[in-house]
């Protein structure tokens, strides 16, 4: 799912995301509810119509980001008080407010409200801040059950091209420990969601314990239902954790990348601020069937990148974004093959020299 923090993929414009074949986006609910607002985006109809985006959107609860401001916060038993990152102004989220935000946003995907726990932490820690993410999803799901029918679109036929409900998805905490995870995993099965989510991983962790953590906890969710990692990751390891079982992933990775000039290609990484392609005549990527590919050279895209122009932000985010969506392609094909996905070699985990 290509990241709309903002409900915009930053330089893309929507329709350049359904031609390049984008399923579903996601958006970010701390952000939309500081700006510009909740009640804002529900009376213009909710965020498919408020962004113009007739395909499905995935919002989070906003947990990830809370938990990202650290001095900014402080949680207990109710929720999380913390300032905003625009002007400090206090704000407080609780599982209900925040299935309440969702709501009024109109996503297809929501998620319960949760507790990141940071890296390192002790298992005491870990345990505590497990069973408070326990506590705050069966709160979360009450409060949706109750409150449901209040999406944007409800009783408005002009409103109602998106399914009659909301889908909630639990989200499995526990740190890096084996047995906190499944105790995570098979308690928040109990709770009962339609979809369930790997949280509190990819940050800051070693990447070996990432997929550690991510096969032992895929162990414990039912291969019938959607598995959700959420903030992965490189195009290497969507290939891989695809063929563990996880079947939707978010990144800001592709975006933020490109605007660095960071690229994706079947070659490796290339870095196209390097002066070695001020005079390179050829395609970023040569088996890129992508817009930028098929048009421009690597000598025009360093000079837009060099120059500080906008368009390079935008053609290279086209660029990496084809890219993903191909490399997901092919793990659809993969899969309708029944063979495991192994389009990927060692070299894309590398810069290009």
């Amino acid at each position: 799912m290509p990241v709309g923090t903002l409900a915009s993929v930053k330089g893309i414009p929507q329709g350049w995301l359904e031609e390049l074949g984008v399923q579903i986006l996601l958006g970010n609910t701390y952000h939309l509810y500081l700006r510009p607002g909740v009640d804002q985006i529900r009376t213009l109809g909710g965020l498919h119509r408020f962004m113009a985006w007739p395909r499905p959107i995935l919002t989070d609860s906003g947990g990830f980001q809370v938990f990202s401001l650290n001095d900014l916060r402080k949680v207990s038993e109710e929720g999380v008080t913390f300032r905003s990152h625009l002007d400090g102004s206090p704000h407080f989220f609780s599982p209900e407010s925040a299935m309440g935000a969702q709501i009024g946003l109109g996503a297809d995907i929501i998620m319960a409200f949760d507790e990141c726990t940071e890296y390192p932490a002790d298992v005491g820690r870990l345990r505590e801040s497990m069973e408070l993410t326990l506590r705050w999803a069966e709160r979360s799901k009450r409060y949706f059950e109750d409150h449901k029918h209040e999406v944007p679109w409800a009783g408005d036929s002009k409103l109602a091209t998106r399914n009659s409900s909301q889908a909630l998805f639990g989200i499995v905490q526990g740190g890096m420990d084996r047995a906190l995870r499944q105790q995570s995993a098979e308690r928040t099965i109990e709770i009962g969601f339609p979809g369930y989510a790997l949280g509190g991983l990819s940050v800051g962790e070693p990447r070996a314990l990432t997929r550690e953590i991510v096969a032992a906890t895929l162990e414990h969710l039912p291969a019938d239902q959607p598995r959700y990692l959420m903030g992965v990751g490189t195009p290497e390891e969507i290939v891989e954790y695809a063929g563990m079982g996880v079947d939707m992933m978010d990144c800001v990775l592709p975006t933020r990348a490109a605007r660095h000039g960071l690229l994706f290609t079947s070659q490796g990484k290339i870095s196209i601020k390097q002066a070695q392609y001020a005079g390179d005549q050829g395609p970023l990527d040569p088996a890129c069937g992508c817009p930028v590919c098929s048009r421009y050279s690597r000598a025009y895209l360093r000079h837009l990148y060099a120059s500080g122009e906008i368009l390079a932000q935008v053609l290279n985010t086209l660029h990496n974004l084809a890219f993903y969506l191909d490399t997901m392609r092919s793990v659809r094909h993969s899969i309708e093959l029944g063979i495991r996905p192994r389009m990927l070699s060692e070299v894309w985990s590398r810069p290009k020299s």
